[in-house]
This record gives structure tokens, C-alpha cells and sequence, in this order.
């Protein structure tokens, strides 16, 4: 059993885990320009679906990570929070409504605001700031009191987990780390194969992209719930994950960690705020983007281009705060992280982020028509 005295080491071996993942989250998307706004926008705009086979590859491989992990009896899937027993459908519908629209107007999600500002856009930088606090008032301040009155109190409470390998053992009996694997198997393989079958899915890009994110993903799963997963704290006798702003199993996500980021900065001299797995991962996303954007001579400088941009942007940044935090996730936290764990809620609310964006680029081409 560990020690207390062995916990500050423990606890800096999962940050520097985590921030290494991050490190290369943010390498390999500034070097292959990932980016779901792009992959959604490609297709709705030219129906090209390059970009978004990178994605749902990372999903694919996301989820045979993970679910192997359940199947091996590393992680559960309920240790997350994705994966509960309450399904707040409405919330995951329209957090993820409001996100999709936003990261439009703001150019990217919160993934892609990291990597374009270690890319040199101050435009980004606005983003973040603004994000962060509509982020953190939807966490615990003034939208965080009307979401909680109303999305939020829209759920179903469904007899066992909501994932789908704990709901087919409680349909059908069968064990949860074999439903696991089957499940992993096929729903995440299903995405690899429709990923790679044409010759887009399988260049260097998107093979780097797919396969490098995904185990990013499936790492930093492995970090919080296998490194830093103790069934007993030493002084508490409590389980605990360690490191972790949810105090559960976490992987990469970029809303309410850039909330606590900011919160971090402002109240660093508050010895009972501490770093924790999402804030280095907001910083590791900058660094690895800003490393490969200085190797290639892509850094930037980039700024708004009038008013109205700056607005789109700052109205985006917003609705992605908001959003995000209302369906629990972003395009990482829900379209990767928790897709990953088979969640019907994370399933929603990846509609609802692509529904969102899929209006967003509507409400944009019916601007520009009226203008010309």
C-alpha cells in the first residue's frame, strides 16, 4: 500500500505524464492542421471528407484503447464522468447545440484555440480569456444557477451505467469487460475501417493524426485511471484519482480546464488551488503547437480583421463556455474522450457539437449571400 509520504511523487509523475500526452496532442495538431470545425466545414461546404477521417480514426482508435482497458480490468467506465447512471439527455443536446455554433464564429474549438495560439494568434488568445470565464460562470456562477434549474433537471435515470457495455451486461447478463471488448471492437473498428478506406484516411496526415491523437487520448486515460488510481488514500482510506479536477478517471478535455487554468493564474498564491491534469494539459497543448509552429516557420502573429470578426469571436467564445460546460464536454472531452467510453450522453452530445456546426456554416453562407 503507498505511503503518504509517497503521494507528492506519485501526484508529479501524473502531471508530468499528462503534460507530455498534451505536449504531443498539440505537436501533432498544429502539424496536421486536425481540426473538427475544419472536418465539418470541409464537408458541408465542399464535401470533402479528408479531415473528418482523421477524426472519427481517432475515435476508433480512442475507443479500442479504452474498451481494452475495460476488458483487461484496468479502468471502468463508470469511473468517469461520462458514464453514470443519470443520462441528462436535454443538457448534452443543447450544451452541444451551443457549442458547435460557437466554435464556429470563434475558428475552432478549444482544442484549436491552444494550438493557434501556440501558432501565434492573438485572436485565439481573446478566445481564451473570454472562454474561461463564461466557462467558469457556467461551472459554478450565474449560468451554472440556470442550467442546474433547467437542462440539467431534464434526465433520465437508467438501470446501470450508461455506457453501452454496462447496459448490454444488464440486458443480457453478459460480463462487462467482455461486452467491453466486443462492443470496442466493433463500433471502434467499424470507424477505422470506414476511415481508412479511401486513399484521404490513409495519408501521412491523417494516419499521424488518427492514430497519434487516439493514443494520446487512450494514454492520459491511463495516466488518471491506472497511475494515479489509489482504492485507498493513505490518510482518507477513500479511492481517489489522482490529480484530477472531477476527482474521477479523466482524459483530455478543453473547456472547464481552461477555466481552472485562468483560476490557477489569478489565485496562484492560494496554496489550496494546485495543479491538476487538465490545467498542464492546457499548457502542453500550447507548447507542443508552438514548438512545431517554430520548427516550421508557421508561427504567426495574427490579430482580428474589424469588428465584426472580433465580435464573431468573442460571441463564439461564449457560446462555447456556456455549451461545453452544459454538455459536459467539447469536441475532445465528448468527441474523443468520451465517445471513447461508449456513452450514449457523450454520443448526443457529439450530435448536437456537429448539428451546431453544421448551422453555424449555414448562418455564415446565408450572411455572405445577403451581403453580395
Amino acid at each position: 500500500m503507498i505511503q503518504e509520504s509517497d503521494l507528492p511523487g506519485l501526484i508529479a509523475q501524473v502531471l508530468a505524464a499528462a503534460f507530455a500526452l498534451a505536449i504531443v496532442f498539440g505537436a501533432i495538431a498544429q502539424r496536421t492542421h486536425f481540426c473538427t470545425m475544419g472536418a465539418v466545414a470541409d464537408i458541408v461546404n465542399m464535401g470533402d471528407w479528408a479531415r473528418m477521417r482523421m477524426w472519427l480514426l481517432a475515435i476508433g482508435v480512442a475507443m479500442l484503447g479504452f474498451n481494452g482497458m475495460v476488458a483487461a480490468g484496468w479502468v471502468q467506465a463508470g469511473q468517469s464522468v461520462y458514464a453514470g447512471p443519470r443520462l441528462i439527455w436535454l443538457s448534452n443536446v443543447f450544451g452541444g447545440l451551443l457549442f458547435g455554433f460557437g466554435m464556429v464564429l470563434a475558428s475552432g474549438c478549444g482544442s484549436k484555440t491552444l494550438v493557434r495560439i501556440g501558432g501565434g494568434s492573438l485572436k485565439s488568445l481573446v478566445v481564451f480569456f473570454v472562454l474561461a470565464v463564461a466557462s467558469y460562470a457556467t461551472l459554478r456562477g450565474i449560468t451554472a444557477v440556470a442550467r442546474v434549474a433547467t437542462v440539467d433537471a431534464v434526465a433520465i435515470t437508467l438501470p446501470a451505467g450508461q455506457d453501452l457495455p454496462s447496459l448490454l451486461s444488464y440486458a443480457i447478463g453478459m460480463a462487462t469487460p467482455h461486452a467491453a471488448l466486443l462492443l470496442g471492437g466493433l463500433v471502434g473498428g467499424g470507424l477505422i475501417v470506414f476511415a481508412l478506406a479511401r486513399p484521404e484516411g490513409r495519408s501521412g496526415e491523417a494516419l499521424l493524426a488518427g492514430l497519434g491523437l487516439g493514443a494520446v487520448i487512450v494514454g492520459v486515460w491511463w495516466v488518471t485511471g491506472r497511475l494515479g488510481h489509489l482504492a485507498e488514500h493513505p490518510a482518507t482510506l477513500e479511492e481517489v484519482w489522482l490529480a484530477t479536477n472531477t476527482q474521477r478517471m479523466e482524459s483530455l478535455t478543453f473547456v472547464a480546464p481552461i477555466a481552472y487554468t485562468v483560476d490557477w493564474l489569478i489565485l496562484f498564491s492560494d496554496k489550496s488551488k494546485t495543479l491538476t491534469v487538465g490545467i498542464v494539459s492546457v499548457f502542453g497543448v500550447v507548447l507542443g503547437s508552438a514548438a512545431v509552429a517554430l520548427a516550421t516557420r508557421s508561427f504567426r502573429w495574427e490579430g482580428f480583421a474589424g469588428t465584426e470578426d472580433t465580435a464573431n469571436h468573442v460571441v463564439g467564445a461564449v457560446l462555447m463556455g456556456v455549451g461545453g460546460v452544459t454538455a459536459m464536454g467539447c469536441t475532445i472531452g465528448q468527441g474523443l474522450s468520451g465517445v471513447s467510453t461508449l456513452a450514449l450522453g457523450s454520443f448526443i452530445a457529439f450530435g448536437g457539437i456537429v448539428a451546431g456546426a453544421v448551422l453555424a456554416l449555414r448562418y455564415q453562407m446565408w450572411r455572405l449571400e445577403r451581403m453580395a
